[in-house]
């Protein structure tokens, strides 16, 4: 009964099942936040998300069953162990706000799916390296922030007039957004040299460093992708040590039964 489980829940069956049943979750809870679909079909949706719950319930059951104490020191296990806790939780009074969060339900696919785990290791793993690129950035927008303050604070003080509505406004421009006509543009007409201090600032942020971010990322899901594909070589070459092991074995024994088979012969 164990073994039988145990291969229910690590086949690729099962894995389809529930990411079929998360996508048809995510729908219903979409359609649970539609006043107007609330009060035509609402106790059938609920009775659709309790039925829902009840699967993912039982999911996690089988899982702890099967991998036991290995679940708990598996990161996505214990994930997906939150998400359907914060479902089972009351939702009534100062717990409503918990209804909200059932909406995270949909991320369980991010642990079901090993593509999605693949990205999502990978943006962990660059975590670090992103540190120093943000203490940079902050760096950057600290110094260019008290420049346009001194610069353009006067004739600017909704924009320029204290350092965190230059930094603010900065963020704005390095996101590119209405950043000619909405600011750039009505400062050149009181300064028309202000372009000097602005190409390069976005020259530095969007053009520079924000492209850091990116490589770092790039950067550690290759490392996790090389990671996981070193795990698994090691596992094959491990698999076909053991394989040979067994079949040097089979070999003695061969020879072994031969060997007797042939006294046999000779004795007869």
């Amino acid at each position: 009964m164990f073994e039988r489980i145990r291969i229910l829940v690590t086949s690729r069956q099962w894995e389809a099942f529930i990411v079929a049943v998360i996508i048809f979750n995510a729908v219903i809870l979409g359609m649970m936040t539609s006043r107007q679909i609330m009060a035509e079909i609402g106790p059938v949706l609920n009775a659709l998300d309790a039925i829902i719950l009840g699967i993912f319930v039982i999911e996690l059951s089988l899982r702890i069953s099967v991998f036991r104490l290995r679940f708990f020191t598996d990161p996505w296990s214990l994930f997906d162990l939150f998400v359907v806790l914060i479902a089972l939780a009351p939702v009534s009074r100062g717990f409503s706000v918990l209804r909200a969060l059932r909406i995270l339900r949909v991320l369980r696919l991010v642990s079901v799916v090993p593509s999605l785990r693949r990205v999502v290791g990978g943006l962990i793993a660059a975590l670090p390296g992103m540190a120093s690129v943000v203490f940079l950035m902050a760096l950057i927008f600290y110094v260019f922030s008290v420049m346009a303050t001194s610069l353009f604070g006067d004739s600017f003080p909704d924009w320029f007039g204290t350092i965190g509505e230059s930094a603010y406004s900065l963020f704005q421009i390095m996101t590119l957004e209405s950043w000619s006509m909405g600011i750039v543009r009505p400062v050149m007409e009181v300064y028309p040299n202000s372009w000097l201090f602005f190409v390069p600032f976005i020259m530095i942020t969007a053009f520079a460093v924000l492209n850091l971010f990116i490589g770092i990322i790039v950067s550690g899901m290759q490392q996790d992708v090389e990671a996981e594909a070193a795990a698994s070589r090691d596992a094959m070459m491990e698999e076909q040590s053991s394989m040979h092991d067994d079949i040097k074995a089979l070999r003695r024994e061969v020879k072994a039964l031969s060997a007797a088979i042939a006294a046999r012969a000779d004795k007869g």
